[in-house]
């Protein structure tokens, strides 16, 4: 199957339920190749579980989820060999150095030996871990761990990469770099999917947003879309965010118990 489609994230009416609850409502998103997207909403819409059902790690109750092309149900090792993801809370293995945890990595996504150790040395070089890069992880703070992950995730070169909230832990500079990494692997083609709490991020990074509310897509489109939606030219997108959302009802209770 080609994989050089135009669209490499596409989801069909998914859903997810937990029994009768409902989580995810009938969500049709398409990524495009070059498209840095932005996945944002309340705690609990709906969007860790969302990515969950991107990697293929959650079954959805309904719909179809489509990896460059690859139905992730029914071609699981096709879709995942093209795709990276970064959780927010990364997992990794403590009895391993990093220099040994990029090797296995890539010798999972079978990156030739010796192009897998130039990338690992650029990666530990870029996120200042080559003076630590032969300790074990188990002693590495949070930030350096997401550093890792995020090397790992990115070590073979993806056509989709999946992010919840991937600036947690890193320290400006750090979070800094990831941005100028993401755009550039956009400009070659991938699809970055962001889930992200810092709107900030999302309105200097993303091409497009989302904006999940209890399950449902209740918004989408670039920033500038969003603000003609709402009738506000010059709003931030943490406005538009709150006004869609119903958060400014509540920007305006907590003012008011100040004033009082």
């Amino acid at each position: 199957m080609e994989t050089k489609e135009t669209v490499l994230i596409k989801t069909n009416q998914l859903n997810k339920r937990y029994g009768s609850v409902p989580v995810v409502k009938d969500l049709n998103l398409e990524v495009k190749s070059g498209e840095i997207f932005g996945f944002l909403g309340p705690n609990g819409s709906g969007k860790t579980t969302t990515i969950k059902m991107l990697t293929g790690l959650l079954d959805p109750s309904e719909g179809e989820v489509f990896i460059c092309g690859y139905d992730i149900k029914k071609q699981p090792t096709q879709a995942k060999a093209l795709m990276a993801y970064v959780p927010e809370q990364p997992k990794l293995y403590n009895k391993l150095s990093a220099r040994e945890f990029l090797k296995l990595i890539s010798a999972l996504y079978r990156v030739p030996k010796e192009i897998a150790k130039e990338r690992a040395e650029q990666f530990l070089e870029m996120f200042v871990l080559e003076g630590r890069a032969d300790e074990l992880l188990e002693g590495y703070s949070h930030g350096m761990r997401q550093k890792v992950v995020l090397a790992a995730a990115l070590i073979h070169q993806p056509k989709v990469i999946l992010l919840d909230e991937p600036t947690v832990g890193l320290d400006p500079a750090s979070a800094r770099l990831l941005k100028d990494i993401l755009q550039e692997m956009a400009r070659q083609g991938a699809a970055v999917f962001i889930s992200t709490h810092i709107l900030e991020i999302a309105e200097r990074m993303c091409h497009r947003v989302a904006i999940l509310k209890e399950g449902l897509l209740i918004a989408q489109g670039s920033p500038e879309e969003l603000r003609q939606r709402v009738g506000h030219g010059g709003e931030s997108l943490e406005d538009i965010f709150l006004e869609l959302t119903g958060g400014h009802e509540n920007a305006e209770i907590i003012k008011s118990l100040e004033e009082e």
